[in-house]
């Protein structure tokens, strides 16, 4: 974990890896539950029985989105902004999908930051973030995202 107290702590970071989190599953209820919240049904992400004919890989794929919507929770302990009041998602200013995340994949995340600016009253972190996929030559998602940090010393 990156400890953050000033802004010059955070532009030391510029161009430096800062995670590299733990495999996570991707099983079919978090892509079923994704389904529901978004109301994608689409027959990729949630027919498995037509997937297992129909898929190259014989198996559903997980919503692209999911997969970006996993950034936050497998990047979150990579940096701690001492004196925190709140962050936000601010953004993300470029998102590819490069290869499918099939139900059963593991994923994590690698982040190395970018920039760090001051922004608002607050701290801004540009992000490259990659989730790669076990065993997949290509990452499944790269996103450059922004975190704003409100704080205390910055």
């Amino acid at each position: 974990m990156h400890v953050i107290k000033t802004i010059d702590d955070a532009r030391a970071l510029e161009g430096k890896e800062v995670g590299l989190s733990d495999w996570a599953v991707i099983d079919q209820h978090r892509i079923d539950q994704f389904a529901e919240a978004t109301a994608d049904h689409q027959w990729i992400h949630v027919d498995t029985q037509r997937a297992a004919k129909e898929m190259p890989e014989g198996k559903t794929i997980a919503h692209g989105y999911l997969t970006l919507a996993l950034i936050p929770g497998l990047t979150g302990d990579f940096v701690r902004v001492e004196n925190l009041t709140r962050a936000i998602n601010f953004g993300v200013n470029k998102v590819r999908f490069y290869t499918p995340v099939n139900s059963g994949d593991r994923v994590r995340a690698r982040a190395t930051v970018l920039q760090a600016r001051r922004r608002a009253g607050a701290l801004l972190l540009t992000s490259e973030v990659r989730i790669e996929v076990e065993n997949a030559r290509k990452p499944a998602c790269v996103a450059e995202t922004l975190g704003m940090y409100f704080c205390e010393g910055i």
